[in-house]
């Protein structure tokens, strides 16, 4: 068709892996108009991000590239050469990485990375760089355009860089936006503002290419959705079509993967694979009381920034606490707090009936109380392999085995590496070192926000069969609420370091009484949006 920017047939790609030859991409065959977006949906490894990589020319060494045809504006790009893929990239096609920290460069200002593009294709002359800098800021929604421009990206929030990375993609105004996974690493509000820039830029004509494993955010920003695994499309057409009736088998499990309303309380993942264990007799009623507490950080030019304040709660045995906000909002440093990594600077935390704050002494109860980290990765020695890590709780290898077992992993694994790992397996061995102890308490920062939709899936079964089995609480910190929403008994609500609202979690959810609770849930995807109206996922 005439407003057909971007068609591919055949593409294929392959990475040379010692002698063997190992396929990312198979066939694939796909098409992009002006104004509209297809999304690419499937779990890490699947191809998706491949597809997107050579759209501009970024496959990497050691890639393999061949298609009967790879056109962007009517410009075949299968055989071009550095020199020419340099006038392509921001020209023709813009690229939003998922990680922007390490996609801006560090040593540059943010003014200074916006403004390449436009400069190197001969759009701006010198006297109007700023000016150009400073309205492309202002049009992704970024406040004082004019001091950010002058600032680096690692004096800016997630949300900014974010905004910052796609002024940079789009400087060149190029006809197509390659968006990679751009809003992983994003609290459910920012998610929200940066897929309205998103539809805005598609409402001005530009064709986007949205690569991620979040269906919701498909739901709310796709026309057409293609379904990729093992480096194939195995399913595509209309969001709508897809995502409420989906024809391949593996549609059906990433939907009934996702957690929704209607799924609450669910398995995820289906039946259970691990038999379930005897309870461990354990005390009832309050395990934690936290009253009163704050703690302050000290901000640029020395003055005190409040990154908790006045916080009191309670946490009962066996119970699931959810805590949400938005990223800044204290919750990280609410979990330090009630790990004892971090001392209050008023109020009081009591754990087990004994103080905790205060009172070096009672660390000695340390063991009572464990951790599992978003980045398990970052968490673990390099150098030592499963069974060491899990051993350093003071457990025997048959006990580490056992451990294994619990969390759903071959006992096998024990004598591997967690790089050899993948991202699901590696947290649940941190959540078998976490049950070392025989903790009552499990504190969960931000544990599945970096992976797939159905390793989640995997993940948060995992934490309702060790509460149905051990009787162990756990709070677990997010600012995904759809996944608070399905696990958590009741939650806390944090803004600006307070809580703002707290309670039964299906109560909150459902009449909220502080407008920036309410604000929160109505960016969560609702029962009209497409993937949440398919009422046959879990079939």
């Amino acid at each position: 068709m005439d407003d057909e920017v971007v068609s591919v047939a055949g593409l294929h790609v392959t990475y040379r892996v010692g002698r063997a030859e190992v396929f990312a991409v198979r066939g694939v065959d796909f098409h992009l108009r002006a104004g509209e977006c297809l999304a690419i949906v499937g779990e890490s490894g699947s191809g998706k991000s491949t597809v997107a990589r050579a759209l501009v020319g970024l496959t990497g060494p050691g890639a393999r590239l061949r298609s009967d045809r790879l056109v962007v504006s009517g410009q075949e790009l299968s055989r071009l050469g550095d020199r020419e893929w340099r006038r392509i990239r921001g020209a023709q096609v813009g690229l939003v990485l998922q990680d922007a920290l390490t996609a801006l460069d560090p040593l540059r200002t943010v003014g200074a990375e916006v403004a390449e593009a436009a400069r190197n294709h001969g759009l701006v002359r010198r006297g109007e760089v700023a000016r150009r800098v400073h309205r492309l800021l202002t049009d992704v929604q970024v406040p004082q355009p004019e001091l950010r421009a002058r600032q680096y990206p690692q004096q800016l929030s997630g949300g900014l860089r974010q905004r910052a990375l796609i002024a940079a993609a789009m400087a060149a105004d190029p006809p197509v936006l390659v968006a990679d996974e751009p809003t992983t690493a994003l609290d459910v509000t920012l998610q929200a503002k940066l897929l309205d820039l998103l539809a805005a830029r598609k409402a001005a004509g530009t064709a986007v290419l949205l690569i991620s494993h979040d269906l919701s955010v498909v739901a709310r920003l796709a026309d057409r959705v293609a379904v990729m695994r093992d480096g194939e499309f195995v399913e595509t057409g209309c969001t709508t079509d897809v995502l409420r009736a989906p024809e391949h088998p593996y549609t059906r499990q990433l939907l009934a993967a996702t957690p929704s309303a209607h799924a609450r309380g669910a398995r995820l993942a289906g039946p259970r694979s691990t038999p379930a264990r005897t309870r461990t007799p354990r005390p009832s009623g309050v395990l934690a009381r936290v009253r009163e507490v704050s703690k302050t950080f000290r901000g640029p030019g020395g003055a005190r920034l409040a990154a908790v304040s006045e916080v009191s709660f309670s946490l009962s045995a066996g119970e699931i606490l959810g805590v949400v906000g938005e990223s800044g909002s204290g919750k990280s440093t609410l979990a330090h707090l009630l790990l004892g990594l971090l001392e209050p600077d008023t109020g009081t935390i009591e754990l087990f009936g004994q103080p905790w704050s205060g009172v070096p002494e009672a660390r000695r109860q340390r063991g009572r109380v464990q951790w599992v980290q978003q980045d398990p990765l970052g968490s673990f020695d390099p150098r030592y392999r499963v069974g060491r890590l899990i051993a350093e709780a003071g457990v025997d290898r048959a006990r580490v085995r056992e451990l294994l077992d619990q969390v759903g992993l071959d006992p096998a694994m024990a004598d591997r590496h967690p790089r050899t790992l993948s991202g699901g397996q590696r947290q649940r061995v941190a959540i078998a070192r976490a049950l070392a102890r025989d903790p009552e308490v499990i504190v969960c920062d931000e544990p599945v926000s970096a992976l797939d939709v159905s390793v989640q899936a995997q993940i948060l079964d995992l934490f309702a069969d060790i509460r149905a089995d051990l009787g162990t609480a756990l709070v677990l910190i997010s600012h995904d609420l759809a996944v608070v929403h399905h696990v958590a008994d009741r939650v806390l609500v944090m803004r600006a370091g307070t809580v703002v609202e707290s309670g039964p979690v299906t109560e909150v959810f459902a009449r909220p009484t502080h407008p920036y609770t309410a604000q929160l849930i109505a960016a969560l995807p609702r029962p009209g949006d497409a993937y949440a109206a398919y009422p046959e996922g879990v079939a």
